[in-house]
């Protein structure tokens, strides 16, 4: 969690120039920070920053892409990535051209031609500026209209670039017009990409799997090169493999664990589903012993915490989760149900510190999400209920 920039307090810089500062170098440290289109509550690329530095703003993320010190692809799932990331996009980009990437067939050549006239006559347009362009066929599986699909797919392939988020829409437009000149654009070897993965992996946890290295990465050609490039580094003395029981092997460089960062015990924070810290829910669950899936896409009958669960993180533990959602309309967050699944916190004199530090990040969260009021429906164990109660009163 030291590494995810989650132990101390969230930072409050002031909004302007130095939070898009603290926000491109959280993405830097981050390597990327995942886009996610629910809204239960604010979404999860703004919700993910927002934990970590307390003045962000959710306008930021859109100014740093116009000042292309960022840009959107695909990690191992929609994501902002820093510039200086953009050549380790290209072997994807390549494998879409040459459609080796299911989801992605090739769009018919006079739609392509000519999605790719109009950017280029009349500047960055929206899939809703092809409306009248027509319809896909039945049997695919997403429907969307031919535009629509040709657009994802020349922005998958690297002709085209997303500059602009209005709301959830994207606003496209040419590569070369919109690319840095100074950027990288050689596609790396499979060995310096297999370091890349491997060295965003370290700055971004301290210690890593292979699995982890490679989370939603298929190939054969990729793991080999992956491993090669760890005995390299361990060979080197440049990377240590440690090895602790029911643990797969962990990597990590010298010294990392040794380091002993420190903990602020109050710090409470409600993680993002789709927050870094949590995505790997092997390793969550290997460190933490904390079960974690997010069980919107789960019917309902077989859900076991809700809809929408946040993971609570307090200190370095995370002890439980709670199922939110924010009621714009009413602005009113919802705590549709509190989860405490870490006994200790019942002992005496720690209840009452946690209540109180929950309910000012509940609080905090409500301002974040543009809503007034908290109100917390559930709790379990049951006896939790009104200790956070009066304290969300008095926070």
């Amino acid at each position: 969690m030291h590494f995810q920039g989650l132990l101390g307090r969230p930072g409050r810089q002031t909004a302007g120039d130095s939070d898009r500062r603290a926000t491109a170098h959280l993405i830097a440290q981050l390597g990327y920070i995942q886009i996610d289109t629910l809204a239960v509550v604010e979404r999860a690329h703004h919700h993910t920053l927002w934990t970590r530095n307390a003045a962000y703003q959710t306008d930021t993320l859109n100014a740093l892409v116009r000042d292309r010190e960022i840009f959107e692809y695909w990690f191992h799932a929609a994501a902002y990535l820093p510039m200086r990331d953009y050549r380790f996009a290209l072997r994807n980009m390549a494998a879409v051209r040459r459609g080796e990437i299911a989801h992605f067939r090739r769009p018919e050549t006079k739609m392509t031609r000519y999605v790719l006239d109009r950017i280029r006559d009349e500047g960055p347009l929206k899939a809703r500026d092809f409306e009248t362009a027509g319809r896909l066929k039945q049997e695919s599986w997403w429907n969307w209209s031919a535009a629509k699909y040709c657009l994802e797919r020349l922005f998958m392939q690297g002709d085209l670039m997303i500059v602009d988020r209005q709301g959830m829409q994207k606003v496209y437009e040419l590569r070369e017009r919109f690319l840095p000149d100074a950027a990288d654009v050689r596609e790396p070897p499979l060995s310096e990409f297999a370091a890349y993965l491997i060295d965003r992996a370290l700055d971004a946890h301290g210690f890593t799997t292979l699995k982890q290295i490679l989370h939603l990465r298929s190939g054969a050609e990729l793991r080999q090169a992956v491993r090669a490039e760890i005995e390299e580094r361990i060979a080197a003395s440049a990377l240590l493999e440690h090895s602790f029981e029911n643990l797969p092997p962990l990597y990590a460089r010298p010294g990392t664990l040794d380091a002993r960062p420190k903990i602020g015990r109050r710090n409470l924070r409600l993680l993002s589903p789709f927050d870094n810290a949590v995505i790997h829910r092997d390793r969550v669950e290997a460190l933490f012993g904390f079960q974690y899936r997010l069980e919107c896409y789960t019917p309902a009958a077989k859900r076991r915490f809700g809809y929408f669960c946040l993971p609570v993180l307090y200190g370095d533990a995370l002890v439980g989760r709670v199922d939110c959602k924010a009621h714009r309309k009413d602005r009113v967050l919802e705590l549709i149900h509190l989860h405490i699944e870490d006994p200790t916190l019942a002992s005496t004199g720690e209840a009452d510190e946690f209540a109180a530090a929950f309910a000012q990040s509940a609080r905090n969260f409500a301002d974040f999400n543009q809503c007034d009021t908290v109100k917390l429906t559930r709790a379990s164990p049951a006896k939790w209920l009104q200790p956070v109660r009066r304290s969300l009163k008095q926070s």
